[in-house]
């Protein structure tokens, strides 16, 4: 292969053309060439070059960029940073909120550790060594096309989303001019829905537990809060005079009360009276009225491991279908639908940052979505 400057057309944008290309002997391009851009980096009096490209628009973008990042002082040569150093770099400033999500928001702290360990499992063995800007998409389709033939869909997809992330950022300091994780193709997770409990049922797994440990669940299945919102759940935060639970903290395992991840997530839900007794109870029986409401002292949370074992051990003693936090949710959800409850109040109600979320998770739940999806069509069909 050889390489060629060309002006003014290329100005700036190196040629490479491979060895049995016609235009080493003066003659027409027989070739698909390569193409780099070129800038002058005034802090090391040198010049910096970008990867090669296969396009020459993608050579001349990298180099428009390039131009003014060094005119406004961030360009930053990327050619020595490894994909490890990349991550945990951004790791780091995602951890002290410098870095955020596409939504502008923090990221939750399980999230990054989540980030962490599909990194240091499947992603830093593989090509943490290498040079960031030199990683290719094909590169990273191998990565891909390997591990699922030993790894789930998700986890696949999980050791792919945090490097999605790191490229996103790195493509706006200029440390590669290109985001190699985009059209990658990722396997498909296919997996079943959760479950959820009837109103029936719902109300026999509760009375099936020891009072103690019935107020917790209920509210999950009653108010739809997440775990950790119960966790971290005050007697300050519960108005039991006006039916409402004011949702202000989440519980981190490692971090402890954390804010929401995002202000959807800070919230007023109505306490219904089917899950009135169950607090009222709650106060019977720890003798508390301010502090946490589920916790095993006024300042420390509940075991989620001991409280979720130990339902489930008497459930499965019972012959009772055994439920998660995360599933009673679900039933909380289901629970309003069938009460006629719309989307919009559906969505504030369980934290949803936008009733798009709502809507996929729970959409074909409405009653009449197909029976009036399908009068829709008649009614069109009759005026054409």
């Amino acid at each position: 292969m050889s390489t060629e400057k060309k002006s003014p057309a290329h100005v700036g944008i190196e040629i490479r053309h491979k060895k049995a290309c016609g235009s080493h002997d003066g003659g027409k391009c027989s070739c698909r060439p390569s193409y780099r851009g070129e800038v002058h980096n005034p802090r090391t009096q040198r010049p910096a070059k970008s990867p090669w490209f296969r396009e020459l628009a993608d050579a001349r973008a990298w180099r428009t960029r390039a131009q003014s990042a060094i005119y406004d002082g961030s360009f930053q040569a990327g050619t020595h940073i490894t994909v490890q150093e990349a991550c945990e770099s951004w790791l780091s400033k995602a951890e002290a909120g410098a870095v955020r999500n596409k939504s502008g928001d923090p990221y939750k702290p399980s999230v990054i550790r989540s980030y962490e360990t599909s990194l240091r499992l499947h992603v830093f063995p593989e090509i943490g060594s290498r040079k960031l800007s030199r990683v290719r998409r094909s590169e990273l389709q191998v990565l891909v096309d390997r591990l699922q033939l030993a790894r789930s869909a998700s986890t696949v997809r999980n050791a792919m989303m945090p490097l999605r992330a790191v490229f996103r950022r790195a493509v706006l300091l200029d440390l590669v001019a290109s985001n190699a994780t985009i059209g990658l193709a990722l396997p498909s997770v296919t997996g079943s829905r959760d479950r959820v409990a009837s109103p029936e049922e719902a109300a026999a797994l509760l009375q099936a537990l020891p009072e103690a440990d019935r107020a917790a669940w209920a509210t999950a299945m009653y108010a739809g809060l997440r775990l950790g919102e119960l966790r971290a759940l005050e007697w300050k935060s519960v108005d039991l005079a006006r039916g409402l639970i004011k949702i202000e903290f989440g519980w981190d395992p490692k971090k402890g009360r954390i804010l929401p991840k995002s202000s959807s997530g800070r919230r007023s839900v109505a306490i219904p009276g089917v899950l009135m007794p169950y607090l009222e109870e709650q106060q019977t029986i720890t003798g508390r009225r301010s502090g946490l409401v589920f916790g095993r002292s006024d300042t420390r949370p509940f075991c989620d491991s001991s409280l979720r074992d130990r339902a489930k051990r008497i459930w499965t003693k019972q012959s009772m279908n055994p439920i998660g936090f995360h599933e009673a949710r679900h039933t909380y959800a289901t629970l309003m639908i069938a009460a006629g409850v719309n989307a919009k109040t559906l969505s504030t109600m369980m934290g949803h940052k936008s009733i798009t979320i709502t809507l996929d998770l729970y959409g074909h739940l409405f009653p009449g979505a197909e029976s009036e999806a399908g009068a829709s069509l008649d009614a069109y069909l009759e005026t054409v």
